[in-house]
């Protein structure tokens, strides 16, 4: 299993200052964030010129890459949204493609106009994924969703619904376990439930601060928080024996949102703690 980051935190500089960084840091695998007008890598608009550039970057330092990022919204009571979304997805999926990259990431989409996830998930996500999904799939290109709590993806339910609506073994998940753990959701059940349709994972933990959870009580906030890998309750020597004893054998990608540390130190952690499972 290999160890990569999620190129986010440097989304705001070119993005060869996070391969390089990744290089040095003992990373072995990219996640990069990408979307239109981005200054990082643009993959929506980005010229044959461009994504050479970026395949010899990568393979210069070392590293490959393990997805493209691409998280927006992509459900809209504007019809010309959507199909802006749908049209920015393919082009990110082509430059994929050009690449040999396996896995774009996505978001399953954002509950809008009153609908409930469950609404949404029944009612538009089976009129906006198949197209996309087809041409992905002619392109040899599977879609993987966040599991973030704030998109369709809360519960396992609306994981079981979301691929029973949406059949196509090309949609899977980028299965974070951090979202998981503070609802009080099993992840390591959900790995054995789920394990067909991991394409991709994140690697990050969650702290609960117990003494504020029993002060404010679950339905406040603040009482917990997402930390590097090592920090929080995960186990993480289990959930990677769970996904390795389930057929994953990919990338770890950490995702760096632990607001107690800076930039490379946060990775530098996690990388160093992860290694040990993953030697």
């Amino acid at each position: 299993m290999q160890i990569g980051i999620l190129t986010a935190p440097f989304g705001n500089e070119p993005v060869a200052n996070a391969i390089q960084f990744a290089a040095k840091a003992g990373a072995e695998a990219l996640e990069i964030t990408t979307g239109r007008g981005s200054g990082h890598f643009d993959a929506v608009t980005a010229t044959d010129a461009d994504i050479a550039a970026l395949g010899k970057l990568v393979a210069d330092n070392g590293l490959t890459i393990s997805s493209f990022a691409h998280y927006r919204q992509v459900f809209s009571e504007d019809p010309a949204d959507e199909a802006a979304a749908a049209a920015d997805l393919k082009a990110v999926i082509d430059t994929a493609a050009k690449l040999k990259v396996g896995v774009v990431c996505v978001l399953a989409g954002m509950p809008y106009g009153g609908k409930s996830k469950m609404e949404i998930i029944e009612t538009r996500a089976p009129e906006f994924w198949p197209p996309v999904l087809a041409y992905a799939r002619e392109r040899g290109i599977k879609l993987a969703m966040e599991n973030w709590f704030a998109t369709l993806l809360q519960g396992l339910d609306t994981f079981q619904r979301i691929f029973e609506v949406v059949p196509d073994e090309n949609f899977g998940l980028n299965f974070d376990p951090s979202h998981l753990y503070w609802q009080g959701i099993d992840y390591l059940a959900a790995v054995e439930q789920f394990a067909p349709r991991i394409f991709h994972t994140h690697a990050k933990d969650t702290e609960i601060r117990e003494h504020k959870l029993r002060y404010v009580g679950s339905l406040a906030s603040g009482w917990w928080r997402y930390v590097i890998p090592g920090y929080g309750g995960i186990d993480w020597g289990q959930y990677i024996a769970r996904l390795r004893s389930n057929g994953y054998n990919g990338v770890l990608s950490i995702e760096h949102e632990d607001s107690a540390v800076g930039r490379e130190e946060g990775f530098i952690q996690g990388i160093k703690y992860l290694r040990q499972f993953c030697s």
